[in-house]
């Protein structure tokens, strides 16, 4: 069993401390929840295990299978088992997705000994994948996210999740941009790898909606830059009645720069998210 273990983690843009000390561990094919308040640190987690660059840790460790992640540019990361499935995707011109996916497989079989498949039998999965979610299959030889709707990039992430078949997923808003029958899809497409494959999730949301469909082992109340409170699916359905008020006493304090009197705020936290 695979395990993605953060420990006292600590750190954010620039060195401000917007995770201040989050401990977690997922393990092979739980699925994990993680919901709070706009500006709590949620999309900063997200940057900071997978390396974006302006992100430094200050603090704490996170190992997937006892392997440093900190200590990996962020292609290793990915390499090692780690996926990101992004809040915003980035849109390539002059790249299809194919030729992404390809390189992308590439890449994970020169850290394994699994083998290197060909333009061909990459298409094929593609194509299977596609189908499985909806994905037109059009966009498979357009350039990667453009001209897409939010919803499709969004389908778009899933598929590449499918396919590249990661040992967890972080999700940052996965949700965001779907409709009803795109949600319901992508979802049980996630669940299924969870339970077939032993992916592991850390799904971030703001809605309890994702979670009729991608059930929850444990949902976290994320507050500050900490776990203040975690629980089963009950707790999600709580927080739609109640809001994240109750739980904002729980949180650590904010750190302060000297002189100024002032928290610091998530320069990269989406205001409407």
């Amino acid at each position: 069993m695979s395990e993605l273990v953060i420990s006292g983690l600590r750190g954010g843009p620039d060195g401000k401390e917007i995770l201040r000390g989050l401990d977690l561990v997922v393990r092979s094919g739980e699925v994990h929840a993680l919901m709070g308040p706009n500006g709590s640190g949620k999309s900063t987690l997200s940057h900071v295990l997978m390396g974006r660059p302006g992100y430094e840790v200050t603090g704490g460790t996170v190992t997937l299978d006892g392997v440093d992640l900190l200590a990996l540019p962020t292609w290793k990361r990915a390499q090692a088992g780690l996926f990101l499935g992004l809040q915003y995707p980035t849109e390539v011109p002059g790249v299809s997705l194919l030729d992404a996916m390809e390189a992308s497989l590439r890449a994970r079989a020169g850290g394994s000994s699994l083998p290197v498949p060909t333009m061909d039998e990459v298409a094929a999965m593609l194509l299977a994948e596609a189908e499985r979610i909806g994905f037109d299959e059009r966009f498979l030889i357009r350039p990667l996210n453009v001209g897409l709707s939010g919803g499709e990039k969004k389908r778009n992430e899933t598929l590449q999740l499918g396919v590249l078949t990661p040992k967890f997923a972080v999700l940052d808003e996965i949700d965001s941009g779907l409709d009803v029958d795109a949600l319901k899809a992508v979802s049980r497409r996630v669940m299924q790898s969870a339970q077939t494959d032993g992916l592991g999730v850390l799904a971030i949301t703001h809605y309890n909606r994702l979670l009729d469909e991608l059930r929850p082992d444990v949902v976290h109340v994320f507050v500050k830059g900490a776990i203040v409170a975690s629980g089963g699916p009950e707790l999600a359905l709580e927080l739609e009645t109640t809001g994240y008020e109750p739980y904002a006493r729980l949180a650590p304090d904010e750190p302060t720069p000297i002189g100024s009197g002032r928290p610091l705020l998530d320069p990269f936290a989406d205001p409407f998210a």
